[in-house]
């Protein structure tokens, strides 16, 4: 497994590939080039930035044979999914904003991240994997109480898109199986989600082979999977953890 990430040292942000201790600096803009600049940063001193730049940061509902059968779900036909603008994005430590004049539920959903690597339409599932540059954690934070506050028209995006509402880090893995990870989600300290990845409707290569028939997907661009049983709402103050063993650990205060 390789660990990328995007930071800041002394005024200058960079890609870095994360060997130990010490973060090796890569070019590129939404994504780090192949070959390494020969510089390095102390990884100690440096500020997390969210690990890519998404130009898409698309979002997955029902897609777990568990959480369907609590609620009473349908398996989709084809996976279900909405948008989160980009000024929801959050790096790793920051503070998830309650949104003003808002006093209803906001709630956390722990989910696997795939970030794409290269330009990609129409692919086949098995095709799929070579777009796929690695997977990262993230916070689907949701305005619970807005989603169906108007029973004409259900506000997906709204909900699910204000500022800060889109954390995801800490880095970028690499080289490692996605089917094999779980999902935790502990809400100061105790957990409240743990799910295999292997129980999704659409796991990530068939996601990624869906979703490019629809539209076109770029290097960076962010596909969370959608989330399992055991979401609960925030409480002012709390720290939210999402843990995949073999990726590492997001956190972030809700305030």
């Amino acid at each position: 497994m390789t660990v990328w990430l995007r930071c800041e040292f002394a005024g200058r942000q960079s890609f870095g590939r994360l060997v130990g201790d010490v973060v090796h600096l890569h070019g590129g803009s939404d994504l780090p080039d192949a070959e390494p600049t020969g510089e390095t940063w102390p990884f100690a001193a440096v500020r997390l930035l969210t690990p890519c730049r998404p130009g898409k940061f698309l979002g997955l509902w029902n897609n777990f044979h568990e959480r369907a059968q609590v609620e009473h779900l349908a398996r989709p036909e084809h996976p279900l999914y909405f948008v989160k603008t980009d000024n929801c994005h959050l790096a790793q430590g920051g503070t998830i904003r309650a949104p003003a004049g808002y006093e209803g539920p906001v709630v956390f959903e722990g989910e696997l991240g795939i970030v794409i690597g290269k330009t990609c339409s129409a692919v086949t599932p098995h095709q799929a994997a070579d777009h796929i540059f690695g997977y990262t954690c993230v916070n689907d934070v949701t305005a619970r109480g807005i989603l169906k506050s108007d029973p004409s028209f259900p506000q997906w995006v709204r909900a699910k898109s204000f500022d800060t509402f889109g954390p995801f880090g800490p880095w970028i893995a690499t080289g490692l199986e996605p089917d094999e990870l779980r999902v935790r989600t502990l809400l100061n300290g105790v957990e409240k989600q743990n799910y295999p990845v292997a129980d999704m409707f659409f796991r990530p290569r068939d996601i990624v082979s869906r979703l490019s028939h629809d539209m076109t997907l770029n290097p960076g661009d962010l596909i969370c999977c959608g989330t399992s049983v055991g979401v609960e709402t925030m409480p002012r103050g709390c720290q939210v953890d999402v843990d995949i063993p073999g990726i590492g650990t997001l956190s972030n205060r809700y305030a």
